[in-house]
């Protein structure tokens, strides 16, 4: 059953904002985000209908919101696993939901100039610069349309500076605490996260990523979404799984009851690999590498605050790979 829902993103959210606020309920911005303001005028909405007052926008919700209409999924439900795989673990490293997370900018905090996308490629690690690159050489009349009066000054930037130089530059349209890109850039490159064309070469460039984590998958024995996506939020966050931590997974596999339902077995390994990832790793991220991990096992979770339930969210279940 199809639910939105605090941490929900995209297009539906937006039309359940654009209704709300219509009829007097939401005051908020109109951002595609499920957030606490949200949920307040989804409450209120169904306080004033004599629906049950979850701040859950479920099928009996969004049919009295529109007259009726069906509810739809949400459109990433339609994407390939790859994408949906990226979404969520973009989703949890940038604190955003898809599709915002496609768009997130952060500034020099963590020393890379700056930091961009559903993966935070950047300026520091000369991962940002071929992205925008292929932008331009693929898409370059959306680049030029996004960036206007600022085009000339990107491309300038792109292909005739040093890296150094770059970095300067990058650091150069912040914040003095280097958390906040100024304007007009800040918008700028939020504004080119948001389009289609760029979030395919986001896509195509976490393509490397994925193959790992299916080879992972693999290795393991996993056979569901829900597996993927733990490979994928592992090589993504952690890089792989050492070869002393999967001979202790593979020893804690051997425990597991014989007989144990096929489904059972796969969440039971799922978890194992969980704990097993985070306890190798440093002591001040084993909270939310485990966090991340054991909401992907158990297929939902707090995480950062945020609470994800992978099938409803994200359409990944815990179902074979196909």
């Amino acid at each position: 059953m199809t639910v939105y829902l605090r941490g929900c993103g995209g297009s539906e959210v937006e039309r359940i904002q654009v209704q709300l606020k219509k009829l007097g309920f939401y005051a908020g911005h109109i951002d595609g985000a499920f957030g606490g303001g949200t949920e307040s005028a989804v409450r209120a909405f169904q306080k004033a209908r004599s629906l049950t007052a979850d701040g859950r926008v479920g099928p009996k919700t969004w049919a009295a919101l529109f007259d009726g209409e069906e509810i739809p999924a949400p459109a990433i439900m339609s994407q390939s696993l790859s994408r949906r795989c990226l979404a969520l673990t973009g989703s949890f490293e940038t604190g955003l939901m898809a599709p915002h997370c496609f768009s997130c900018l952060t500034g020099d905090f963590d020393g890379q100039g700056i930091s961009f996308g559903v993966l935070q490629w950047n300026f520091g690690q000369k991962s940002l610069q071929p992205l925008l690159k292929d932008m331009k050489s693929e898409h370059g009349s959306v680049l030029q349309d996004v960036f206007d009066n600022n085009y000339e000054e990107l491309v300038e930037v792109l292909y005739q500076y040093s890296p150094e130089r770059q970095m300067a530059w990058a650091r150069s349209i912040q914040t003095a605490d280097r958390h906040r890109v100024f304007e007009p850039w800040r918008g700028l490159l939020r504004a080119l996260g948001r389009t289609r064309e760029c979030q395919e070469i986001q896509h195509r460039y976490a393509s490397t990523i994925y193959r790992q984590a299916v080879e992972l998958h693999r290795d393991y024995g996993l056979w569901s979404e829900r597996g993927i996506a733990l490979m994928f939020d592992i090589v993504v966050q952690n890089g792989s799984i050492s070869t002393r931590t999967g001979d202790t997974i593979r020893d804690d596999f051997r425990h597991i009851p014989a007989g144990t339902e096929r489904s059972a077995l796969e969440v039971e390994k799922m978890r194992i690999i969980a704990r097993r990832r985070a306890e190798a790793s440093r002591a001040e991220f084993q909270a939310d590498v485990r966090a991340r991990k054991l909401c992907c096992a158990n297929g939902e979770g707090l995480v950062h605050g945020t609470h994800f339930d992978l099938e409803h969210q994200f359409g990944i279940a815990l179902q074979e790979v196909v």
